[in-house]
């Protein structure tokens, strides 16, 4: 059962909006299609293991896949507002919840108080001046923060455990923020129906640029520093969605790279005796230089990101012009714009978790000159211009060469 079809032959709210998952305990997901069937995937996991993971062969002989029912990657942020069905914005609601508080959604301290507060009028009820105390809060922090924002004030509530203890400054943030939650309900009551909050906290989720997408595991070259110019690398999630592709730092929980399809290009490799990988191209400077920025991702699911990027870009220049009705909530061209983009600059704070760090990765920089490549730094012979996006409005262009750059 793939969780695709609805009881009349038509997808319902739920299956529309959802789509089945196989994963594994390694992390590794496959989002079903309708003619997918479950069970022979299920046979077929070893190979699919062996494929596209890293795995050693006795993980792989061990590892178990399960179903789960997760967002469907393709349904646009636009139509799920059209959903009014309580309990598939709960199911909408409990998926987004948990890649917060997972990190696999980074997201700024603020937001994150102003999701936990959310989390708490869900579970907690209305706010009540006293309720909950600080030590209440404090013992089920987790359920409302992600853990790396916890960990990080520990130290800080060892402080407030003896007599007369307050609140800390993660706790307060989150006690201020439950305080602002609206109770008014859209029949004029006093308290507002818990729909309502889980479509609040959906709107919150949809500023990020990465809600709804599919996660990759790859790695990234590091910079080269010190004297040795050692670099080495280090883990990323690559999320993809219809908006574009995010590279993730795994662990300092950041966006390193945004880009969306109209501003790259891309491709992917698989040489012998070597990781495949994953090419990003896109625009960028190199000491004030205009240059073409290659991002090497190197991970063995490097095929199906390639794959969804193109099938992505497939769905957004076919997809179809958006009805009135949706008019308020997204561009009629563009059936996966943000619902209220006027909330997005909210995010663009200095040292925000969802800039991009391009400084933080190690890139191939160079130029085309129309018959060759004119390199900056280090040296490349191969372009791969010929896979972008061309929707017209795209802001991606071939940097011309300068006078001061030497021929390579």
């Amino acid at each position: 059962m793939d969780g695709t079809e609805g009881s009349a032959g038509q997808p319902g709210p739920a299956e529309r909006s959802h789509r089945s998952s196989v994963s594994s305990v390694g992390a590794r997901e496959v989002q079903l299609k309708p003619k997918h069937q479950p069970y022979k995937l299920g046979r077929q996991w070893p190979e699919l293991l062996l494929r596209f993971t890293s795995a050693p062969d006795d993980d792989v002989a061990m590892d178990e896949p399960f179903l789960q029912f997760r967002r469907n990657v393709f349904f646009p942020k636009r139509r799920e507002l059209q959903i009014h069905d309580e309990e598939v914005l709960r199911l909408l609601y409990e998926e987004a919840k948990g890649n917060v508080l997972a990190a696999r959604y980074p997201c700024d301290v603020e937001d994150c108080e102003a999701l936990g507060a959310l989390v708490c009028r869900v579970q907690l009820g209305p706010y009540q001046p006293g309720r909950p105390a600080a030590c209440d809060l404090r013992e089920k922090l987790d359920s409302f923060l992600p853990a790396h924002l916890c960990k990080r004030g520990q130290s800080l509530f060892a402080a407030l455990r003896g007599r007369g203890a307050r609140a800390g400054p993660g706790e307060q943030g989150l006690l201020n923020a439950y305080r602002q939650v609206q109770e008014v309900s859209s029949d004029g009551g006093c308290e507002a129906a818990l729909g309502t909050h889980y479509r609040a906290y959906l709107l919150k989720c949809h500023e990020l640029p990465f809600y709804g997408c599919a996660f990759f595991h790859g790695e990234v070259d590091k910079p080269a520093q010190g004297f040795l110019h050692r670099g080495g690398r280090k883990p990323v999630s690559v999320a993809i969605s219809l908006e574009g592709v995010h590279v993730i730092d795994s662990r300092e929980k950041h966006v390193l790279l945004g880009l969306r399809f109209q501003e790259l290009s891309w491709d992917h490799t698989s040489p012998e005796e070597e990781e495949p990988i994953l090419w990003l191209e896109f625009d960028g400077d190199s000491e004030g230089t205009p240059v073409n920025k290659l991002l090497k991702i190197y991970s063995k699911q490097a095929e199906l990101m390639s794959s969804l990027i193109e099938y992505c870009i497939e769905l957004s220049q076919a997809a179809e012009p958006a009805g009135p009705q949706d008019s308020a909530t997204g561009s009629p061209s563009d059936p996966s714009s943000s619902p209220a983009p006027v909330q997005r600059p909210k995010l663009r704070r200095q040292g925000s978790v969802v800039s991009s760090r391009i400084q933080h990765l190690s890139t191939i920089d160079y130029v085309e000159d129309g018959k060759g490549i004119r390199r900056v730094k280090p040296k490349r012979t191969t372009s791969f211009f010929s896979r972008q996006l061309s929707l017209g409005q795209g802001s991606y262009t071939v940097v011309q060469p300068g006078d001061s750059l030497e021929q390579g």
